[in-house]
């Protein structure tokens, strides 16, 4: 399929309900509002398509975007490619999904994520977030910079409260993962999680909820679940 065909077939599936629910959350025009399900047989039938998945990408629709992440070709994606996807990100389902999976999975996900979570503008700064969290989820503990992972433990519990509104969900989305994922730093990840205690973000007209990270990671820890990789930072 090619990308103008791949477009009508995503305008056909859309629903002004789903718009409507994707635009409360904070998703910008122009989309169709195409449920991720619907995306699913779509990416099973194109499979990994690097030049595609940028053709989508760029058309700036949000489902397009969304979709262009689903297939996109992780090792042939270049530092460029995936800067210029964080740049266009406009919402939290390309910031916190699309760019942050695809980055982790990419060649270039450490060194990008520690550049982007230093950046002023919010949504670059959650992608860095979310990334680094991907990466913890994804990859094998001797591959990570513990180090690293650690100090920012330490940089979380001193910032989150003053941080921008995603940037504090993604920085308590990223002490859950280092706690659930890296049994070296579990204790540090629930100790740090006490001290932030219940992180506040706005999620505007929407019933969603910021997950409290202590009980998370206890939660996961009474299942035995601790250090469990996945197999994909996609789904």
């Amino acid at each position: 399929m090619t990308a103008p065909e791949i477009m009508e077939q995503l305008a056909t599936l859309g629903s002004q309900t789903i718009k409507n629910i994707y635009l409360k959350h904070g998703a910008k025009e122009p989309l169709y509002g195409v449920k991720v399900g619907d995306l699913n047989p779509i990416q099973k039938r194109l499979k990994k398509n690097y030049s595609l998945a940028k053709q989508l990408y760029q058309t700036g629709n949000s489902d397009a975007m969304y979709l262009a992440g689903l297939i996109a070709d992780e090792k042939a994606m270049t530092r460029e490619d995936l800067q210029n996807w964080v740049n266009n990100a406009v919402w939290y389902m390309h910031c916190e999904y699309t760019v942050a999976w695809v980055a982790a999975e990419s060649n270039y996900g450490f060194e990008l994520a520690k550049e982007w979570i230093k950046y002023a503008d919010e949504n670059i700064a959650t992608s860095g977030w979310a990334t680094l969290a991907s990466l913890a989820s994804i990859k094998a503990d001797s591959e990570l910079d513990i180090e690293f992972l650690s100090e920012q433990l330490d940089h979380v519990a001193k910032v989150i409260h003053s941080s921008p509104n995603r940037v504090r969900y993604t920085m308590n989305g990223y002490v859950i993962a280092i706690g659930c994922f890296i049994p070296a730093l579990t204790e540090k990840a629930k100790a740090v999680a006490r001290i932030i205690g219940e992180v506040k973000v706005n999620m505007g007209d929407t019933a969603c909820k910021t997950p409290v990270a202590y009980s998370y990671i206890e939660k996961l820890e009474k299942t035995g679940r601790i250090g469990k990789k996945k197999k994909t930072a996609r789904c």
